[in-house]
């Protein structure tokens, strides 16, 4: 019997997969996915071996990481209904899908984790925010998640009621990201710069800034501040993002993500 199991293997599964890899064994893992090629291929690749059906990855692993879209869910939980025991730990990663909603699907006696891991966990710098009732888990079960979710980046424990925001602050947030380092780059491909150095150039500096935020303790505003010298090239860039509403399109963009989280099921 493996020790977690992953119903689902599209980009998000694959990534906590391959973190996973990073501090439990390949025969610890187990994977159920209905593209028959994609399973063997990502089983050739891991080591990972994979099951017939997700009702089989379910009776054969005790940590149940629910890795499917929000539309599928129900059919998800329908097959691993009869299942799940209070002995599982059911570990769910849709936006908009509450704790409750997932334990009375599975008939009321399932202990469940909420959580929104992000893409970036495929190179091991994810960041996750998780919810659950402590009261329900035992200490090395606990100690078991918070593992499992450190295998590929930071993890949060937070409220559940702020699992919405979390999905705007990191889950679907780097799209925006990668968005940005496009357009960056695209902007200073005009004056001459190959497009692969601009890339490099502009991602690296991307990673060194979220760098600088999360080792230096320092406000972001403060480490803006300590690139725009009066009357520089800097402020200039700044002032320009001022104008044209920087800021407030990433307002909008979170109230559309947040809307959306909250009007999923």
């Amino acid at each position: 019997m493996a020790l977690i199991g992953f119903i689902g293997m599209g980009n998000m599964g694959y990534a906590m997969l391959k973190g996973a890899l990073k501090v439990f064994d390949s025969s610890e893992l187990i994977f159920s996915c209905p593209d028959r090629a994609r399973c063997e291929a990502i089983s050739n690749e891991t080591g990972v071996n994979y099951v017939e059906s997700n009702s089989e990855c379910a009776n054969n692993a005790k940590y149940i990481v629910l890795a499917v879209k929000p539309q599928i869910y129900d059919t998800v939980l329908k097959n691993i209904h009869n299942i799940i025991t209070h002995e599982h730990v059911v570990i769910s990663i849709a936006p908009g899908i509450t704790i409750d909603y997932v334990t009375g699907a599975l008939g009321g006696d399932a202990r469940v984790v909420r959580a929104m891991p992000n893409t970036p966990a495929l190179v091991g710098e994810g960041m996750t925010g998780i919810s659950y009732d402590s009261k329900l888990f035992l200490l090395t079960e606990k100690d078991l998640i918070q593992k499992f979710f450190k295998s590929f980046g930071r993890v949060n424990v937070l409220p559940e009621s702020l699992m919405s925001a979390v999905v705007c602050a990191s889950g679907s947030s780097p799209a925006y990201v990668y968005m940005f380092i496009e357009a960056l780059a695209d902007s200073v491909v005009q004056y001459g710069l190959p497009r692969n150095k601009a890339y490099e150039m502009v991602a690296q500096t991307v990673l060194g800034a979220a760098k600088m935020v999360l080792e230096t303790g320092e406000h972001p505003a403060q480490l803006k501040d300590n690139v725009c010298s009066p009357g520089g090239t800097t402020i200039k860039g700044v002032a320009a993002l001022e104008m044209n509403g920087f800021r407030s399109a990433i307002f909008k963009a979170t109230d559309e993500c947040y809307q959306k989280c909250n009007n999923i099921k």
